[in-house]
């Protein structure tokens, strides 16, 4: 590609990293530093913490795959030690987020929604507890994905980048083209369910939402009172993950169909930095909707134009 092609898509890439890392920074900064003042963290902290650094991490390997393949795209010829562990990263990440994603999703409905149903009030009582659990249960369950996983990806889309120099390694790209195919479809799926949670999760707050309306409408409006309130943040949190991982969706499609392209390498990178917009959105989102994080963020922000201010003559 062009040098200025390439200066632009760097530019562009470290920009989306840089927003995600400053927003997912925050929400662990915040969260960690009241755990050491209190000696504790609540179940939502804890999650949202844990979000923010595989998303911390998630970004580090898209950033990192980014700029190889701007800077060094020979290295994929080869498939490299650090290609490896790239993949392994981006992997164990990409599964770990959308599981914590999912968690979320159902946190919130937990305990927001309000249904009698048995089966929901058992899980509504004991959801504190089984925070932690579910959490490690996540990163095992990631973990149990991406190894067996990775050990196929050393031959995926990203050697061929550079295959119309190399015969031998045309060849045994369209050897593997099968077992490509069906290892990204596999990964595809298992994403498929934790997104499926969260879309159940989101209908069901609907539904909550529109039961406590109904016992709302003798009042003069239902939208002052904290239990609406409390619906709506969390279906804003939960739609906007469910948006943004479709995003997240298309950029994989993309990359991983530019198999097909003639322009490979520059559709792979496209690929990439829309897949850089979830991690790095969805944070700020999440601060919004979060009542401790956006009162830290107005302060920081109140006190950075302070600083600003008594800056300028």
């Amino acid at each position: 590609m062009p040098y200025k092609v390439d200066a632009a898509l760097m530019l562009l890439a470290a920009g989306e990293f840089s927003v995600g890392v400053l927003g997912n920074a925050f929400i662990g900064l915040v969260n960690i530093v009241d755990w050491i003042k209190t000696r504790k963290m609540a179940p939502i902290d804890l999650i949202l913490t844990s979000l923010a650094i595989s998303r911390l991490c998630l970004l580090c390997a898209i950033l990192l795959d980014c700029c190889i393949l701007i800077v060094r795209p020979d290295l994929y010829e080869h498939g490299t030690r650090l290609m490896k562990m790239n993949n392994f990263l981006w992997t164990l990440t990409n599964h770990s987020s959308v599981w914590l994603a999912g968690c979320l999703s159902v946190f919130y409905f937990l305990k927001i929604a309000n249904f009698s149903h048995p089966l929901f009030l058992w899980l509504k009582w004991r959801v504190d507890r089984a925070v932690l659990g579910t959490l490690l249960g996540c990163v095992l369950l990631s973990v149990c994905l991406t190894l067996p996983a990775t050990e196929n990806l050393n031959t995926d889309f990203r050697q061929c980048l550079k295959a119309k120099r190399n015969t031998n390694v045309t060849l045994k790209c369209r050897a593997n083209k099968i077992g490509y195919i069906s290892l990204h479809i596999y990964l595809n799926l298992i994403m498929l369910f934790p997104f499926s949670v969260s879309l159940v999760s989101f209908l069901l707050l609907i539904l909550s939402l529109w039961r406590h309306k109904r016992t709302m409408q003798l009042h003069t409006s239902g939208h002052g009172d904290p239990r609406t309130q409390a619906h709506v943040g969390a279906m804003k949190a939960v739609i906007s993950f469910l948006l943004l991982f479709l995003a997240y969706c298309l950029s994989f499609l993309i990359a991983t169909s530019s198999y097909f392209m003639p322009e490979t390498e520059l559709a792979v990178i496209w690929g990439e930095l829309i897949a850089l917009i979830y991690p790095s959105s969805h944070s700020y989102i999440l601060i919004l909707g979060n009542g401790k994080l956006r009162q830290t963020s107005k302060r920081v922000l109140w006190k950075v134009n302070y600083c600003l201010r008594r800056r300028i003559p």
